[in-house]
This record gives C-alpha cells, structure tokens and sequence, in this order.
C-alpha cells in the first residue's frame, strides 16, 4: 500500500509536494480547475523541477481543458523533466467544467481523448478528427530532448458510475474512487472487480486510488471544533455543490446519502440568492475543496463532517486505512485542501506501519 495526496494548484504548490516527498508520500495528484486554481501544467512543472522521487500526476485532467495533442505533449514534456515519476488521471470534470457552465464530457468522447494521446505518446502515427477534418497526427521529432516518451505514463481514470468502471476496465487503467465510508468502499470495488473480471483482466492487475478527505482528531476533540472544520468542512460541502446543479450539469453517477436531504433543501434557498442568476455555478463553486463560504458556516455541522468524510482519531483512521487495503485500495490519498500544510504530518503519522 502506498500513500499519497490531492492539492488544489496554488503558484506554490511544489512546496507542499516538497515537503510530502521529504515526509515519505508516494504521489502527488493536482485538480484541473483553471478557473478557480493556478494552471495545472504550470503548477506540476514547478512540483517535477522541486522533487526527486514522488510521483506526480494531473488529478484528474479534464479532456475539454486542452486538446489531445497539446494534452500529450504537456505529458511527454513533464515525463522529460521527472523522468518515469509521472502518472495520468483523467475524468468527465465536475468543477472545471461547471465553473465553465459546463456539462461533463461524454465518456464516448473521453475513450478517443484517451485513444489520441495513448497513440501519440506510444509514438504511433495515428489519425485525429479536430475542426471537422480528420488527419494524421504524430510526434515529429521525439529524439531531441523536448519529450520523453520512453518511459511510460501510466492512465488512471476517475470513475464513480458503472459505464465509467466498465470504461477502466476495457481501458485497462487504473481506478480514482472517492468512497465515502467503507461500505460505499465495498460497493464500489466489488463492482469494479466484476467489471474487471468481465473484461478478460486479472483481478490482480487492478490498481484502484482512494481520494480520503477528512482531518485526524486529537484527543477529546469534537467534529466542529473550528480547526476540523476549517480542514475538511470544504470537502463535506462539495456534495451540496454537486448536487444542487444535478439537473443543469447531471450528477456525478451515484445516489446521494440520505443524510444530505434537509441539508441539501437549506442550501437551495443560499443557492437561489447566487448572482448573476443565469450563471450560479460562478458562486457555487467559489473555494471548492478549499474554504468554507461564509454562507455554508452554519451548515456544516460536526454531524454533517462525520458522516460526510473521513475525519476520526488517529487509531480509528488507522483501523480504516486497513479495512481499505484488505477491500483492495492499493493507493490511499489524502485531501489537502487549501493552506493546511501541518496535515501532511498529521496523515503521516496515520500511515505510519500500515
């Protein structure tokens, strides 16, 4: 089992991706949120030049932010600079493309996305369609030291919905999951094994990612202490932000807890005061995984962060992390969120012997 973490982009982001790689973390994941965090290409070029060892990846770049070709070469670019310490997570979007005002990209469309850039950095001369015309495309000239396409970049892709899972597994890539307590987690692998099974692959060849948000407790401290929910409060909330544009962008492939009804028919009406009135994903998604909005104070209560993340004891993380590697999560990530560097440590010490 290896450790690792999700960091919204800031300009100095490699700091923190420094010091996780000096802490023993494994991989750094990076959004693909343009409008909302800094660049993501900028943002893990800085984090390859900074580091020796931990491995780097968009986390999850999204298809529509940049077209294939651009996409590959950004890959085989970063793959020059931290030679064989790069991996690739790619999904539909949910934020970068709603703060666009956008729906998900069709997951037809994100099996050629992938088809285009695996050929391309696979150094194959292939054919693409882009502007109603369809040509051949090609990396012209990969032997002069501008790209690395030797060593390989493997695919991860995010992937929450059965066609998504089916789409892994025809892929043969590997899984982004964002299980929200361990029986969703045993729900979701059983599945993904299924479908894996089913596509002729060997069960254990599946490399399946936990993204964990949550804040480790010390002791006798409560679920809305003002430090919890300052570190995780953002990652409870993304859920009502997803959930309130369900009809508009679609949802994200599976049914909402129960727990989030009454909460979900509060922030409706915060929801409905959003201005410009025909553009309420601009507010909706301001500090996504990153603050609490002065309007969601009041409602994330310690009861809504207990049940909406991961956050308990250090021993109680502890006996979760296992029951994760025994469900069969190869790669358990946190969520960083935004200027909380002592988390980094505070996890540390939760995978510390797992």
């Amino acid at each position: 089992m290896q450790f690792g973490l999700f960091v919204p982009p800031v300009a100095d982001s490699w700091q923190l991706i420094k010091a996780a790689e000096e802490l023993g973390y494994y991989r750094a994941w990076m959004y693909d949120t343009p409008m909302l965090n800094s660049e993501l290409f900028v943002s893990l070029t800085a984090a390859a030049m900074h580091t020796s060892k931990i491995r780097i990846a968009p986390g999850v770049m999204i298809p529509g932010n940049r077209i294939a070709p651009v996409a590959a070469s950004g890959l085989a670019t970063l793959n020059a600079l931290a030679p064989g310490r790069l991996d690739w997570g790619l999904g539909t979007g949910f934020t970068g493309r709603r703060t666009l005002g956008q729906r998900p990209v069709k997951l037809s469309d994100l099996e050629e996305y992938v088809r285009v850039v695996r050929g391309l950095l696979a150094g194959d001369t292939l054919e693409w369609e882009f502007e109603a015309s369809r040509r051949k495309i090609r990396f012209l000239d990969p032997g002069i030291g501008a790209i690395n396409i030797k060593d390989p970049i493997p695919l991860h892709l995010s992937a929450f919905g059965p066609k998504a899972r089916q789409m892994v597994a025809r892929l043969g890539a590997g899984l982004i999951d964002a299980p929200h307590n361990l029986e969703h987690a045993r729900a979701n692998m059983e599945h993904m094994k299924k479908v894996w099974r089913e596509a002729g692959r060997d069960p254990a060849e599946l490399k399946a990612t936990a993204a964990i948000p949550g804040c480790v407790l010390k002791e006798g401290e409560s679920y809305d202490s003002p430090r919890v929910r300052s570190q995780t409060g953002p990652h409870a909330t993304i859920a009502l932000h997803s959930l309130i544009e369900a009809e508009e962008f679609g949802d994200i492939g599976r049914a909402p807890p129960p727990f989030l009804a009454p909460l979900l028919d509060k922030y409706r009406e915060i929801y409905k005061g959003y201005q410009p009135a025909d553009a309420r994903y601009l507010s909706n998604h301001r500090g996504h995984l990153m603050y609490l909005r002065p309007e969601e104070e009041a409602l994330c209560s310690g009861e809504f962060i207990k049940a909406a993340t991961w956050t308990a004891t250090r021993a109680e993380l502890r006996e979760r992390m296992r029951e994760l590697k025994s469900i069969g999560y190869e790669y358990l990530c946190v969520e960083m969120g935004w200027r909380h560097p002592e988390k980094l440590r505070e996890w540390a010490e939760v995978f510390e012997g797992l």
